[in-house]
């Protein structure tokens, strides 16, 4: 908040003098009422150095060449991999009691569940289809699908780095939104999209 050093109290709020600037910005802005029309789309252009949004009508395909590989019956679906923030958000699909392999997370996680169920061989909570998950930094776990179910697919906004552990901790490797940028490379040039058809997913 921006202060106004200063001891007397604003007349027109009762706040003190470091306050009084705040307050007289408060002052001018627009009241709501006079949008007389909220329909007018935003008439100013956008920032100059703004990045193009992203918009992916299809986020789980049809055509299986969108889904990467990551190991055996679990591919990923990049929907944004963000190189400046360094965080990637993609859909994880399992199949057949798919096994993701045991990491630890240093910063937080996202997760809602869209189809199927699963959980975590460390805990004794099941998220299943139309659940949200908060993992919070400092998890270890391995995600795990039961048998019975023929595929899970969760929507993962991921922070930073995965850890791949041993079950004492010892760091065996990890994945960052740089690695899943190669992954996506590879995969997409293999499958004859073009490794270039990562960008569409770059910020």
């Amino acid at each position: 908040m921006v202060a106004v050093i200063g001891s007397k109290f604003c007349h027109r709020c009762g706040l003190p003098g470091r306050w009084r600037l705040s307050c007289r910005l408060r002052r001018k802005q627009l009241p709501i009422e006079k949008d007389t029309d909220p329909r007018t789309p935003y008439q100013l252009p956008f920032p100059k150095d703004a990045l193009q949004e992203i918009v992916i009508p299809d986020a789980i395909p049809e055509d299986d060449r969108l889904w990467v590989p990551q190991a055996e019956n679990v591919w990923f679906r990049p929907l944004c991999l963000n190189r400046s923030q360094g965080y990637w958000m993609n859909l994880l699909k399992v199949r057949k009691a798919g096994v993701l392999s045991r990491h630890r997370h240093p910063q937080p996680v996202h997760g809602f569940v869209l189809k199927g169920r699963w959980h975590y061989l460390e805990h004794d909570w099941v998220a299943e289809a139309g659940g949200y998950v908060y993992e919070p930094p400092g998890e270890t776990h391995t995600l795990v699908v039961p048998e019975d179910v023929e595929e899970m697919i969760t929507f993962f906004q991921v922070n930073g780095v995965m850890c791949y552990v041993d079950p004492y901790g010892e760091v065996l490797g990890y994945e960052d939104v740089f690695t899943k940028i190669d992954m996506c490379r590879k995969h997409f040039a293999e499958v004859g999209l073009g490794e270039d058809y990562v960008e569409h997913f770059l910020r």
